[in-house]
């Protein structure tokens, strides 16, 4: 099947989020959109990280950036206002700013200040087939916006030591947004990121995350690359930079087997993640659970 196949007739809007830094989630955000814009797809990439490295990473100085999702978060600025257009055909970009690091703060005291992504949303996503949203390496309300708005959610894990971190902590809450927020969220995949074959580690990775998580991971795996850690200073994804490296191969495929998942004909995306037990992570690597009401406005929880 061909990467412009089974063209959805509804907005996909997917969050790509997990808790641990440098997991791969930005690169994986720029490249799989870049890739599915290059499909003839219409993306839209929104940057809810404070740090901007999607942003960047397509190209747009987020020093430069006027206005950026900050405004459409606090002020409920209209999206279409804020959008950026990148160097690859059919992506645009919502960008981020510094000023974001600050709208958590800024939200707290708000009602409904869980649903603030997806209000702003929902009159510009007829446009797009897909909307990608970068998410912070944390469980605040700016995840939680993002897996309100969301009708998926995308998992990149890397294989490296304690590659399970923290994963039953973002299932936990995935079930909670679930719960109380978002009933139809579901989990599109976990991606495995930063493979090195060289390694004996990687592989026993992979194979414990298949046998925990089974048909909820990806078949695609992507390398650990030189090309692909060096595209973001050029400002490029990997399709515009090296599109003849392996990590470029790697994330071509991985577009691929995304839309056979996104295809309700083809399985549709697979149902939450089991929570995971105590057994499948060792005492040093467990992250105890955000209480609810950390995450959740009380009218919420009630």
């Amino acid at each position: 099947m061909g990467l412009n196949e089974q063209r959805s007739s509804t907005t996909d809007i997917i969050a790509c989020a997990n808790q641990k830094g440098g997991v791969g989630k930005t690169t994986t955000v720029v490249n799989l959109s870049a890739y599915l814009a290059r499909s003839g797809r219409r993306v839209l990439v929104v940057d809810l990280d404070p740090q901007g490295n999607a942003t960047s990473g397509l190209g747009v100085d987020k020093s430069a950036v006027a206005r950026s999702v900050y405004e459409a978060l606090c002020d409920e600025a209209p999206l279409d206002e804020l959008l950026v257009p990148t160097m690859v055909e059919r992506l645009d970009l919502v960008p981020a700013a510094l000023s974001l690091a600050g709208a958590e703060v800024e939200l707290a005291p708000l009602r409904q200040r869980e649903r603030r992504l997806s209000r702003v949303l929902a009159p510009l996503a007829p446009r797009y087939d897909h909307i990608v949203i970068d998410c912070p390496p944390s469980l605040g309300l700016l995840t939680v916006n993002a897996l309100t708005a969301a009708g998926s959610v995308l998992v990149p894990l890397q294989c490296e030591y304690y590659a399970l971190e923290g994963l039953s902590q973002l299932v936990a809450t995935i079930n909670l947004v679930r719960d109380h927020l978002n009933p139809t969220l579901a989990v599109r995949g976990v991606v495995l990121t930063m493979f090195d074959s060289r390694t004996l580690l990687s592989a026993q990775v992979r194979d414990e995350a298949r046998r925990h998580l089974g048909g909820a991971v990806f078949d695609t795996i992507i390398p650990r690359s030189v090309r692909l850690s060096e595209a973001p200073s050029y400002g490029l994804p990997i399709a515009l930079y090296r599109p003849e490296s392996k990590g470029a191969e790697a994330y071509e495929a991985l577009a691929r087997e995304f839309i056979v998942r996104g295809n309700p004909t083809a399985g549709g995306p697979p149902g939450p993640l089991p929570i995971l037990a105590s057994e499948l992570l060792p005492p040093e690597a467990r992250t105890p659970e955000l209480p609810a009401s950390e995450l959740l406005a009380p009218e919420v929880l009630s």
